[in-house]
């Protein structure tokens, strides 16, 4: 890829993220940080620069994978294993809010 157009890349790359960062809409802000790392990734990975490529290798198998116990996702409360043990727990806790069927009326 000739120079200019890393350049160019480059230069719409940074221009989107700074851009990103002053929108106050979260979905419009992601998207133009998509742009950003598309249009860096072109650069870093379109010329063949085989060292670049091992860094980004590199940082893609460095990142944790779904069943890491480090995931935020998995720091809050958990359900119980068992099916049954939810059902009860949530018929528990519905059947303490309903009115008492041993109140006369």
């Amino acid at each position: 890829m000739p120079w200019w157009l890393d350049l160019l890349l480059l230069t719409s790359a940074t221009a989107f993220w700074v851009r990103a960062s002053r929108e106050a809409d979260d979905v419009w802000s992601l998207l133009l940080k998509l742009f950003a790392v598309v249009a860096l990734m072109v650069v870093l990975l379109g010329g063949r620069q085989v060292l670049l490529e091992l860094l980004a290798l590199t940082l893609a198998l460095y990142l944790p994978s779904s069943s890491s116990p480090n995931l935020w996702s998995r720091l809050s409360t958990p359900l119980p294993s068992d099916p049954q043990q939810r059902s009860r727990s949530v018929r528990g806790s519905s059947s303490a809010m309903a009115p008492s069927a041993s109140r006369g009326g």
